[in-house]
């Protein structure tokens, strides 16, 4: 279970500033640690919301600490399983 210092937020099909206003406000809340999620299209979401409140936002107050891939197995149209590629970008505020 994650701590209230830690949070979590789901990438998914939403502008890309809506995950940034969201990791920022994290921070803002007191949170140490914010993981970004995100699955197949979605990734490039991720990425590019972690770059810009690393960049642009709060710049020199976070790092990218963490970055993990895999891929899940999801069932598709038709009853076929699938792959399909996920990511996880851990973004910490420097001490």
């Amino acid at each position: 279970m994650a701590s209230p210092q830690e949070a979590t937020i789901l990438v998914g099909k939403k502008p890309t500033t809506n995950y940034v206003i969201a990791t920022v406000m994290q921070f803002n809340q007191g949170s140490k640690r914010v993981t970004l999620k995100a699955r197949g299209g979605a990734i490039a979401r991720a990425v590019s919301a972690a770059i810009m409140v690393r960049d642009r936002f709060l710049q020199g107050q976070v790092d990218i600490k963490e970055t993990r891939i895999s891929s899940d197995r999801v069932q598709g149209q038709g009853g076929k399983d699938r792959n399909v590629a996920a990511i996880e970008i851990v973004l910490e505020k420097k001490q």
